[in-house]
């Protein structure tokens, strides 16, 4: 691994609006605060990453946290899993959790990014995997609309670029429009493309036992968090009792939690999220699990990032598409026939649009 040496980061919000209103059963996501970081070490290599932050009010606080671990982690060796030991241990009695997790996650991810550079090589081949095409669904749009021809044509839209695979948000008062929305995506796309539905954790178990099983028969490929994320003994009782495979885990709150809902048999599928497992060091203990347990391991959200670990993670599945970023990248993640193709490049891909940044930039 290269000697490199921590030492500064800089943490830059910004606010970037989405080309589709992401309507979700918890709320309608028109724009993304993300928080750009950049890790600066003394061999002039810097690493690079974002977090989503979901609020706004979320960036400033992970900025505060990120300047403790500048602090913490200044003129320290880069090896990702000894300070993320160390950081661990220091936020221990507040809690590795929620932000905290988060600004730690970053930072990890932005280590692995600056070793991979110095190494000259693609993270994907930092990690021990291959360069190849990664299977990848829509994920930018599909929100909860009131009128379904509007829905359909945006289904239509989002197969630009070669996609097989979209995401459809459900979560409507009643089932019957649930349904209404599948078939109005369907019949739009075909039969040929993959649909995944996602709840936002919407349903108890008792609504989401009904209406997976009417689900069943419209042709789903994975039913995502239809309930609690962290009900893992409801998700198993839908996992025995429906055909539709149940997906769950961006909100796994590092490998252990990932580890327990596995053990449960509370999903079909898994798809841990990059801020959320722990950054890159976690992904490849939950990629570790994963393989040992024979359970296909998809992503979520973060795809410049994502498509290099699942290039390396052995039961890997599909890559969330969402275009968030690629107006504040100088080389956004390309699709072709619906596939990621990952970076030849050193590092994870991620240099910054300096205009777009400041364009964009929280003020």
């Amino acid at each position: 691994m290269p000697a490199l040496t921590a030492r500064a980061i800089r943490a830059t919000p910004v606010e970037i609006p989405l080309n589709f209103v992401l309507g979700t059963s918890q709320g309608a996501v028109r724009q993304a605060p993300l928080l750009l970081i950049d890790l600066e070490t003394e061999e002039g290599v810097t690493g690079r990453t974002y977090l989503f932050c979901y609020l706004r009010a979320a960036a400033p606080a992970i900025v505060s946290l990120l300047g403790e671990v500048e602090a913490l982690t200044k003129g320290e060796r880069v090896v990702p899993g000894d300070l993320w030991t160390k950081l661990v241990r220091r936020f221990t009695l507040i809690g590795v959790q929620g932000i905290v997790r988060m600004a730690l996650a970053g930072f990890d991810t932005a280590c692995w990014d600056a070793l991979s550079i110095a190494a000259k090589l693609p993270l994907a081949r930092m990690l021990g995997g291959s360069l190849r095409p990664i299977p990848a669904y829509n994920s930018c749009g599909l929100g909860l609309m009131d009128d379904l021809g509007l829905l359909a044509a945006e289904a239509e839209m989002l197969l630009t670029g070669g996609f097989r695979a979209l995401k459809l948000r459900l979560g409507y008062p009643i089932l019957a429009r649930d349904i209404a929305a599948v078939r109005a995506v369907r019949n739009r796309i075909g039969d040929q493309v993959h649909l995944m539905v996602d709840y936002n954790q919407a349903l108890s178990v008792d609504e989401a036992m009904a209406r997976g099983r009417a689900l069943d028969s419209e042709n789903i490929y994975w039913l995502e968090e239809p309930i609690r994320h962290d009900d893992y003994a409801g998700a198993a009782a839908l996992a025995r009792a429906l055909k539709v495979p149940i997906q769950i885990g961006e909100n796994f709150s590092l490998p252990a939690a990932m580890a327990i809902a596995i053990e449960q048999g509370a999903a079909d599928y898994v798809m841990p999220d990059l801020e959320r497992i722990g950054g890159v060091t976690g992904w490849r203990q939950a990629a570790e699990l994963a393989a040992i347990n024979r359970v296909q391991m998809s992503s979520h959200l973060f795809p410049e990032v994502s498509a290099h670990l699942l290039a390396a993670t052995p039961t890997c599945h599909f890559l969330e598409y969402v275009d968030w970023a690629n107006v504040l990248v100088q080389k956004p993640l390309v699709i072709a026939d619906g596939q990621a193709i990952v970076p030849q490049r050193p590092g994870n891909g991620l240099v910054w649009n300096k205009d777009a940044v400041e364009r964009y930039r929280m003020r």
